[in-house]
């Protein structure tokens, strides 16, 4: 199915912004639903966002709602998680995924195919 590969993390300050961004082949782009997870030290990984393929609006984790969007561009085969606001609590490692459903996509395992992750640090 191919391989994902994400960037963009790295140190903010609270109330800053960063964006993430996923690249993976265009068969998986085009017949897949994206999601993002993140998982903080000693926490169980959560969902953050999703996409589904059939075209429906993208929904969120309540803690982020409001503050992340998630966008697709199939030009070029890369999705993006735009972080604002972020906050301490938000200090995890980001990692992208792909599901072949358009539904249960809050569950990572309904995915299967993910990013090797990229750390996002929110200093106070």
């Amino acid at each position: 199915q191919g391989q994902l590969v994400e960037s963009g993390g790295g140190l903010v300050q609270a109330g800053g912004s960063l964006r993430l961004s996923c690249s993976g082949s265009g068969r998986m782009f085009s017949t897949t639903s994206m999601g993002w997870f993140r998982q903080a030290p000693g926490k169980a990984r959560e969902f953050v966002a999703a996409i589904p393929w059939t075209g429906g609006s993208a929904y969120y984790a309540g803690s982020v709602k409001g503050r992340y969007t998630v966008t697709k561009d199939g030009v070029k085969k890369t999705e993006y998680l735009q972080m604002n606001m972020l906050k301490p609590e938000d200090t995890a490692v980001y990692y992208c995924a792909v599901s072949s459903r358009s539904y249960n996509l809050d569950q990572s395992r309904a995915y299967n195919s993910w990013g090797q992750g990229t750390q996002v640090t929110v200093s106070s």
